[in-house]
């Protein structure tokens, strides 16, 4: 049997990462789809900003939210392309203290029976200190997919990498 970890006391924070979104000529809808979606799942949405395509202006806000705020789980919607302006996992990368390449790849994969476009998605998930952050595409269609995606194994992967003892069957 599966065991499950309930997500209570798990807080997390959305970036969405948008040039027009951030100049407030595009309503941004993957951050409150994300919001209403882990607030489902029971996590307590601790922040939510919109911020340009700029390595430093989405580094800042990692940065802020991990190392300031202790924010548990940090999802980042938008810049994973390659569009010359896609820059959010060249700004999540230098974070990260240990990649978790297996997430990434599972949410490309579940889109890759979608769409071949997935395979141009550079997003990244992996630790900083004791959060864990996850690059989602940039649309609501696509961030509601991956986020479904990762959700089962995020309760787990959080309690492990707070240094959870209790023995968890792979199963």
């Amino acid at each position: 049997m599966h065991e499950h970890h309930d997500m209570p006391g798990y807080g997390c924070g959305i970036l969405t990462v948008s040039d027009k979104g951030s100049r407030g000529e595009r309503q941004d809808t993957s951050g409150p789809a994300l919001r209403e979606i882990l607030a489902g799942a029971g996590f307590t949405v601790q922040a939510y900003e919109v911020v340009a395509d700029r390595e430093e202006a989405i580094a800042a806000v990692l940065v802020r939210w991990v190392d300031e705020l202790g924010i548990d789980l940090v999802v980042t919607t938008g810049g994973t392309g390659v569009s010359p302006t896609d820059v959010t996992p060249e700004a999540t990368r230098p974070l990260l203290h240990r990649e978790l390449p297996g997430m990434a790849e599972a949410m490309r994969q579940a889109s890759l029976a979608k769409t071949p476009n997935a395979m141009l998605s550079r997003g990244l998930a992996g630790i900083r200190a004791e959060s864990l952050i996850i690059n989602l595409p940039g649309s609501e269609r696509a961030a509601r997919e991956n986020i479904a995606v990762v959700l089962p194994a995020l309760g787990h992967a959080l309690y492990k990498l707070k240094g959870g003892a209790r023995d968890c069957g792979a199963g």
